[in-house]
């Protein structure tokens, strides 16, 4: 597995040619994107979609985000493209939002979870979008880390998950917004927030008008989007999300019961570890601080409980299906 450093504003050309030469030859690279790091392959490659469900350990009920250079390169893999995905692209676009639409036949069914409905993005990243158009193919990237597990924010945390599985990883330093994209559906008859990211509701409503609800999907069904497993976004250790005001208990019952305890707070600072107060600030760092107690042997992370707001939503998503067990 090679490991490349990349300047993340102005990539090597020569780097990136070769990263876009092992997409086109079914290979697995890794690269950053402003969200999190994503196991890239050639999307229209099912052999090579394959590979990305083998190393990251993924069930095939849960689909991939095909990632593209630009709007042109989502109609290329749409049947369709309303008049609200013009809408949301011409917004967010390149941005941390997916847009889910109808797909077309040449999109293979393992990248789709066989829906009849692609997921697309174009990524704001420099070494993404370089990437993607040196590639000439559009890429599906989930991210680069086993199924279920904690997203990766930088190549390290690819590494020390995908040991051995990745053909070359891409280092571009740290990602920026650190939890994955806002995921609308655009096949039913009104927008569908599938999973709430950075880019919020309120933030979409104002482009497309209301939105309902999401849908919960259980058991082995195939899933509309990524993000949509109970159990997701989890560290090694027990994450144990509580208010605010529990804090300082449930950390000494754990200690009590002999468990290495760290906790996250916003409010109760006396009890833990500080975290931003803002949300933008809190979702950049917060898989790099559970990536950093995970390596650091903690047994138990105990969690304040944010905001519930529109600006915390996607921080909430992510605690939330993390303290599943």
């Amino acid at each position: 597995m090679d490991v490349i450093r990349v300047d993340a504003h102005s990539p090597d050309a020569t780097v990136i040619a070769r990263a876009a030469e092992l997409l086109r030859a079914g290979k697995l690279v890794a690269f950053p994107t402003e969200t999190v790091y994503g196991l890239g392959a050639n999307a229209l490659d099912p052999a090579a979609i394959e590979r990305i469900f083998v190393a990251k350990g993924r069930p095939s009920y849960n689909p991939l985000i095909v990632h593209v250079a630009n709007a042109d390169g989502a109609r290329a893999v749409a049947a369709e493209w309303p008049e609200h995905a013009d809408l949301l692209a011409a917004a967010f676009w390149p941005g941390p939002l997916t847009i889910v639409v109808p797909k077309r036949p040449e999109v293979p069914d393992s990248v789709t979870a066989g829906l009849g409905s692609v997921a697309v993005r174009v990524p704001s990243h420099p070494v993404a979008l370089a990437l993607i158009a040196a590639a000439g193919v559009p890429v599906a990237a989930p991210s680069a880390n086993r199924s279920m597990m904690l997203s990766p924010t930088s190549a390290q945390h690819v590494a020390t998950s995908l040991d051995g599985a990745v053909d070359l990883i891409l280092d571009a330093g740290a990602t920026t917004v650190g939890i994955e994209s806002t995921v609308v559906d655009l096949t039913a008859e009104k927008p569908r927030l599938l999973r709430p990211g950075m880019i919020t509701a309120t933030q979409i409503e104002r482009v497309v008008g209301p939105i309902v609800a999401v849908t919960s999907v259980t058991g082995e069904e195939a899933r509309p989007s990524p993000g949509m497993l109970d159990r997701h976004y989890s560290p090694r250790a027990r994450l144990v999300l509580v208010d605010a005001k529990d804090v300082a208990d449930v950390v000494r019952r754990e200690r009590a019961q002999g468990a290495n305890v760290e906790a996250l707070v916003v409010a109760s600072r006396d009890h833990g570890s500080p975290m931003p107060r803002d949300a933008a600030d809190y979702a950049a760092c917060l898989y790099e601080r559970l990536h950093a107690l995970d390596h650091a042997g903690v047994d138990v992370v105990v969690v304040e409980q944010v905001p519930d707001t529109a600006e915390w939503a996607g921080i909430r998503d992510r605690l939330e299906r993390a303290a599943q067990r």
